[in-house]
């Protein structure tokens, strides 16, 4: 399939969809001397499609793929703007043009302007009307309160700022030009859903985003028409039902006509009243390796088949699920086949569009780098992208991770527990006091995102809430997500407080992954790692804001050869959580988003790696078979106490030798750190800069298959077996992992001395260290 033709926009956009042009040649005023008045507000950090961006040519696309029609009008271009109080009744005079459908933040916009929560936003275009049957008036997003007029008739509002809504306005028309006015207002933040957007941004926030940020058209339709389409698939006896809500004065003995098609060849056709189920033979199900879509013609048929209506779409079969593996983990299947989840946290974001990407192909191009570096998953993180984002992931076979837009978080929302690391999934959770409407507003602006997106076949996994942001009510909530969309996982809050609803067990982990396998408490969940990674690396002349405090987690390598070896060590300790029940890991992150440089890519799409490296990446840890047997050869003390010699201050030389005297070292039980320190088990108090430990073990045979060693560290620590050198760690980790010798041979049958050394900087401070068998299955 050719993916970018099918998503290509109909004859019918081009035909009609430069109706600014027409005004303005009916005002007078050149086309080309207003065009040419048009020009991004910086030139500095556009992305290559943003520097070849033409005005009239922005966004032309059919906004809509999974129900086409002929009749349409694309409202994109150029619009009249001006900002005002709130109070204002209506603009005496507009300030400018604004290049819709970007947010005047944006530098594609042409305007460059920070709209203030005391201001009001507005916009005006003409267009003609064809003088259809019904016409009606489609936003696909604009944050985050709007009221539109057509002629001086209010047609309607609308509050939430990431999904589409759309007005009837034929009453409102008039034969010729008629005329749009938009009022937008938008606080950005308090209890509004706003996700990484606040009024001063800086780290992990961004610049705010207002107004009209995605495509504004029009769509003529006769007077009963197909307004939405549904659709439920059976992969087992191979059927697809596809289900019809109707608008407008029935016809009698109506009926819907479906018909399927595969790589355009007819496969069946079917007829039914409001709901119709067809039984496609030899039925292909979509997966990311074989995203098989199948291409349907919608029909509604009156009085003697007359056609009264006709759509587009796609749909596709495939099931989510879950199922315990023989170790008794909860993994992921699709198609009932186990599948791990390895994709990238991906928020969406650019320097010349901010919410809004450059063009329909800047878009794409992301999708296109991800799946060429052997992700099979993308997170959208906090961000409802454009229609077309979704389609084209469900052509190119990339399963998505839907979070809900957050409100971000406050003094009214974080948690109010003495643990210091308070995204982590902390044992009694605290949460937000919401008030009521807000509440309801908060699951009114959900249903609408699954709504809007539940027909893809690529959604996976739904995310109502991100760490403790805004989370509040979650049982509710939770209970709310799951009866609403039973076909999907539900993430209850993905790194945030836990709380025993929906599918999944979500930690979060920087700089490398971690998840606290010992804890019973997830075991009837999927476990998953929900944010890893982050690892920074600056690009000379790629950069947001050279001389601001650009970073990544983890702090920054010395160069490029560092960054990947970082890089490979959290994919391999990504593969040992998999093999211990962990069935989802998440990078962190596609591109680098103004000061925050932890991305694949630069800000401004520049690859900082080649795909094909990161796919040899890929495809070490999705090779990686999900089941081993664990055998523990020593204990570490995350469950029972173990003895260990130790000391604070320095030893003499040979301390780590096996046949060293430790007898005069004070004697203590693992682990040794801080209390305050998350997520450990502290037995002995270890608060000083170091620490060295000793402790004899006894093996009574030869391993049967890997050794590892499994520590908790926190910070950097030299484990010596017999006196060899067999794991060195830096920084620290938020739980125990597992991690292979450097020296295999340092084990041997009998007698054998652990020897531990660790330093501690600042934070909290933690270290225990254990030995075992990983035997492949």
């Amino acid at each position: 399939m050719n993916h970018a033709n099918s998503l290509a926009a109909p004859q019918s956009a081009v035909r009609w969809g430069r109706n600014l042009f027409s005004l303005l040649a009916a005002l007078g005023i050149s086309s080309a001397s207003v065009l040419a008045d048009w020009k991004p507000v910086d030139e500095t950090l556009l992305t290559e499609w943003g520097r070849d961006l033409q005005p009239e040519e922005v966004w032309q696309e059919y906004p809509r793929p999974q129900m086409k029609r002929e009749g349409w009008s694309n409202l994109n271009g150029l619009w009249s703007y001006a900002i005002t109080g709130r109070d204002v009744s209506q603009p005496q005079q507009w300030d400018g043009e604004i290049l819709v459908p970007f947010a005047p933040e944006a530098k594609l916009s042409g305007v460059g302007r920070l709209l203030e929560p005391e201001q009001a936003l507005w916009y005006r275009r003409s267009f003609e009307s064809k003088g259809k049957e019904r016409t009606i008036l489609h936003f696909e997003a604009v944050d985050y309160q709007a009221t539109v007029w057509v002629n001086g008739v209010e047609v309607g509002s609308h509050t939430g700022g990431h999904t589409p809504f759309s007005f009837d306005i034929s009453m409102a028309l008039k034969k010729g030009e008629n005329d749009i006015l938009v009022r937008v207002f938008d606080a950005t933040e308090g209890f509004q859903l706003h996700g990484k957007q606040k009024l001063a941004p800086g780290g992990i926030w961004y610049t705010r985003v207002s107004g009209i940020w995605q495509t504004v058209w029009l769509e003529e339709v006769p007077l009963r028409y197909i307004r939405d389409l549904d659709y439920t698939c059976d992969i087992f006896a191979g059927t697809l039902t596809v289900s019809a809500k109707l608008t407008g004065p029935e016809h009698p003995n109506e009926k819907i006509r479906v018909t399927a098609l595969f790589d355009g060849e007819e496969v069946r056709s079917e007829t039914g009243v409001d709901q119709v189920t067809l039984t496609l033979p030899d039925a292909r199900l979509w997966s990311p390796e074989e995203p098989n879509l199948y291409q349907l013609k919608v029909e509604l048929l009156g009085e003697g088949g007359q056609l009264l209506d006709e759509v587009a779409s796609y749909a596709a079969l495939r099931q989510f699920g879950k199922k315990r593996d023989s170790a008794g983990n909860l993994r992921f299947t699709l198609n009932e086949k186990p599948i791990f989840h390895w994709g990238p946290l991906d928020q969406g974001w650019w320097p010349d569009g901010l919410l809004t990407p450059p063009s329909d192909a800047a878009m794409r191009s992301d999708i296109d780098y991800l799946k060429a570096a052997g992700f099979n998953m993308i997170r959208k993180h906090i961000k409802v992208e454009p229609r077309r984002y979704y389609a084209y992931c469900d052509q190119v076979g990339m399963l998505m991770w839907q979070d809900h837009v957050s409100q971000g978080y406050g003094p009214q929302t974080e948690p109010q527990g003495s643990n210091p690391r308070w995204s982590r999934l902390a044992p009694n959770p605290e949460e937000g006091n919401w008030p009521s409407d807000a509440h309801e507003q908060f699951v009114t602006e959900y249903k609408r995102m699954v709504d809007h997106l539940r027909d893809h076949p690529c959604i996976a996994v739904w995310v109502p809430f991100n760490e403790a942001w805004g989370q509040h009510q979650t049982l509710e909530v939770g209970e709310m997500a799951v009866a609403y969309d039973s076909t999907r996982a539900i993430n209850i809050a993905s790194g945030g407080n836990f709380w025993e609803i929906g599918d999944i067990a979500d930690e979060h982990a920087y700089p490398d992954p971690a998840f606290p396998l010992g804890d019973s408490s997830f075991n009837d969940f999927v476990k998953v790692v929900g944010e890893f990674g982050g690892h920074g690396w600056p690009v000379e002349g790629h950069l947001w804001k050279k001389d601001s405090r650009n970073w990544g987690y983890g702090g920054l390598p010395k160069d490029l050869d560092e960054w990947k070896k970082r890089y490979e060590d959290s994919i391999s300790k990504l593969i040992y959580l998999r093999k211990r029940g962990v069935s989802a890991g998440v990078y962190t992150q596609t591109s680098d988003v103004e000061v925050e440089i932890n991305g694949l890519l630069t800000y401004d799409r520049l690859p900082k790696v080649d795909s094909a490296w990161l796919k040899e990446q890929s495809d070490r840890l999705l090779s990686t078979p999900d089941i081993v047997k664990v055998e523990v050869l020593t204990p570490t003390s995350q469950e029972e106490a173990q003895s260990w010699h130790y000391r604070t201050d320095a030893p003499s030389e040979g301390w780590e030798l096996a046949d060293f005297d430790d007898s005069d070292w004070k004697v203590g039980e693992g682990g040794f750190g801080t209390r305050e320190t998350p997520m450990t088990h502290v037995r002995t108090k270890w608060d000083d800069t170091e620490i060295w430990l000793r402790r004899k073990f006894e093996l009574a045979s030869e391993p049967k298959g890997k050794v590892l060693l499994r520590l908790f560290h926190d910070e950097d620590a030299e484990i010596y077996l017999n006196g060899i050198l067999v794991g060195k760690v830096a920084g620290y980790a938020t739980g125990y992992l597992d991690i292979p010798l450097l020296d295999e041979s340092a084990l041997k049958v009998g007698e054998n001395v652990l020897a531990v050394h660790c330093r501690q900087t600042y934070g909290g401070q933690y270290i225990d260290v254990g030995l075992v068998d990983e035997i492949a299955q």
